[in-house]
């Protein structure tokens, strides 16, 4: 076991000092000195081989909450003293380096007899995926108080860093509004151009000549139309590239940790509009994928799916992927492919593929646009250099606004986005894919 000296060892060896100014005179005062320290030390190591724990102390760590990327988490360690007597701790966590720290790990527990005592801070994930807490040491001081002890008390443990939800769910309420809150109270409340009936109403002026029933006007004497709702139990599946564009970074995050959070917004907003959603990660092959299904535990298996996901530095092959689409997707389906663009072989293979889906799906495709390449266009180039880097990026733009319309003339959606406006507007054409009855 591990120890360090305590401050009244320190003041017992200043003690045995003192002879030593007496010594001049009085040679045989050094070998006392001499032996009194040796003793003291002796002392010292004796305490350190029989040195335990108390008995009665019990210490946990526990977790305040699920991980989530950007959110802080609390951290307890748990102490019990189920002994007669007070004890005076010395407590440090290890805790995974990737995280920003908030509060003190380490700090002098003082517990009561017959008491608990709880040391708190707070870690903050910046990254999804896998990681481990350390372990925890403690010091506590021997029997005569001349040592201080330390041991490790708790195991490693791996804790896993999830998608932020609560991040989903307010960009859903932020672009759905009150059609998301009234939808999660109701059973079915978007109305629009859907093609499934929900009741007969008087006629109103505006209203299309295709929905007046004319049998229900001619029982009734007057003017009835058909009022349809949104279609429910549609099937979107989102295929989540995490090729090597998905790689950029935007800000503190990647392309694809702002692909996660809009799919899991998409898959809220799917499961109040009474939808199932599916999922397909892929890079070179597929990674994960999820079959489309609605409910709590299926945005729990999405969570589960999309933790750990990370893209890869090579680019994703978008024919395998819709091909796996098309034989594990039999029922017409809203196919939603979160991706990036930059050169034309890369928008050629994709726009080559998607006749893969036609036409028993609907492809949207959505690419994720660098909002730094788009000011660099807006700007005026004052040297050499950034005429050049102006220009490859008027050539990016040009390659991805060419493929996105290349996607509308094969009877597909597109959609080119920022980062930050990616899950609003996601969700936005979702919904009025819906309204127009397209699926």
């Amino acid at each position: 076991m591990r120890f360090v000296f305590t401050k009244l060892f320190y003041f017992l060896v200043a003690l045995g000092l003192i002879p030593l100014w007496f010594s001049w005179d009085r040679p045989w005062l050094r070998w006392v000195a001499l032996a009194y320290n040796i003793l003291l030390i002796g002392a010292a190591f004796a305490e350190s081989r029989f040195c335990q724990l108390p008995k009665g102390l019990v210490i946990s760590r526990e977790f305040g909450s699920r991980f989530a990327m950007g959110a802080e988490t609390e951290v307890r360690i748990q102490i019990q003293n189920a002994s007669n007597r007070p004890v005076s701790l010395l407590v440090k966590d290890e805790y995974p380096p990737q995280m920003v720290l908030s509060g003190m790990r380490e700090g002098r527990v003082d517990i009561d007899a017959q008491s608990t005592a709880t040391l708190i801070y707070e870690v903050k994930p910046l990254r999804r995926g896998r990681f481990e807490f350390g372990l925890t040491a403690v010091r506590f001081r021997s029997k005569y108080r001349l040592i201080w002890c330390q041991t490790n008390v708790t195991e490693p443990v791996t804790v896993k860093v999830y998608p932020n939800m609560r991040r989903a769910r307010e960009a859903e309420l932020k672009a759905l509004g009150a059609r998301s809150v009234v939808s999660s109270h109701r059973k079915t409340s978007w109305r629009g151009e859907g093609r499934e009936f929900e009741s007969m109403r008087d006629y109103v002026r505006g209203d299309e000549l295709r929905h007046i029933s004319w049998t229900a006007t001619a029982r009734r004497g007057k003017l009835t139309t058909r009022q349809y709702q949104i279609e429910r139990d549609q099937t979107i599946l989102i295929a989540l590239d995490a090729g090597r564009l998905m790689t950029a970074r935007i800000e503190q995050e990647t392309k694809l940790d702002s692909a996660v959070h809009a799919t899991l917004a998409l898959f809220s907003a799917a499961a109040r509009a009474g939808d199932n959603a599916g999922l397909v990660v892929f890079g070179r092959r597929i990674k994960s994928y999820l079959p489309p299904s609605r409910g709590r535990d299926h945005i729990e298996a999405a969570l589960e799916a999309l933790y750990a996901v990370e893209p890869e530095m090579i680019e994703p092959s978008y024919p395998h992927a819709f091909e796996f689409i098309a034989a594990n997707s039999k029922r017409r389906a809203l196919v939603v492919l979160l991706t990036d663009l930059v050169d034309e072989e890369g928008s050629k293979e994709l726009l080559t593929s998607l006749h893969i889906l036609r036409p028993r799906h609907l492809p949207l495709v959505v690419t994720i646009a660098d909002r730094d390449l788009k000011a660099v266009v807006q700007q005026t180039p004052s040297s050499v250099k950034e005429l050049f880097t102006q220009s490859v990026a008027e050539e990016i733009i040009h390659h991805r606004e060419a493929a996105l319309r290349l996607v509308e003339s094969i009877g597909g959606l597109a959609l080119d986005v920022t980062a930050a406006a990616l899950a609003p507007a996601l969700l936005e054409t979702y919904l009025r894919v819906k309204e127009r009855g397209l699926l």
